[in-house]
């Protein structure tokens, strides 16, 4: 893993002094919306069965985002392997960081490190069907619909019903950023 800039941030690899950042963005229910209805996580534990990341800065890999400006805390990246050629990519934002084009920004740079340096042959990413904006960006970073598939999640929350929609990116679609 590479620290990464961009115009506005700067994604560096996790450390355990990120864990109470990460810890506040469970805090907030509207980030938590579509991966849990907003509930409350503990704060103390992460959950091993959970179907979304909870990282705690000890992961090896996620990045935080912070702005190159002032260093202040965004959210999370990461791009997390299923093999060698072939990963997840992830995020999460602060609500007040929201609708500035900066999880356009940072996962961008995060495709474009996967396949130049990650090795990666497929990017894909998920999102619940709901979470318009979500989707928003992995379609403004050049990842394509490839089918929506029903979770079965423990708790239900609005929205659930619709399921998840999964979008990627090949190494030979990818425009070279």
């Amino acid at each position: 893993m590479a620290v990464l800039r961009t115009l506005r941030l700067t994604l560096s690899p996790c450390t355990p002094s990120d864990r109470a950042d990460f810890m506040e963005l469970e805090r907030d229910p509207e980030v938590m919306r579509f991966l849990n209805g907003g509930h409350a996580i503990d704060q103390e534990q992460s959950d091993p069965d959970s179907p979304f990341l909870m990282p705690r800065g000890t992961e090896p890999h996620v990045w935080t985002a912070r702005r190159t400006a002032n260093s202040a805390f965004v959210g999370w990246f990461c791009l997390w392997p299923e093999n060698e050629k072939v990963a997840e990519l992830g995020f999460r934002l602060r609500r007040m960081d929201w609708g500035q084009g900066l999880a356009t920004e940072g996962a961008s740079a995060l495709i474009n490190w996967g396949f130049r340096h990650g090795g990666y042959d497929r990017i894909f990413a998920c999102a619940m069907t709901v979470n318009h904006a979500s989707r928003r960006v992995l379609e403004k970073i050049g990842l394509n619909y490839t089918r929506t598939v029903s979770v079965d999640w423990p708790g239900r929350f609005p929205g659930i019903e619709e399921g998840e929609v999964q979008y990627e990116l090949t190494r030979a679609g990818w425009n070279g950023g």
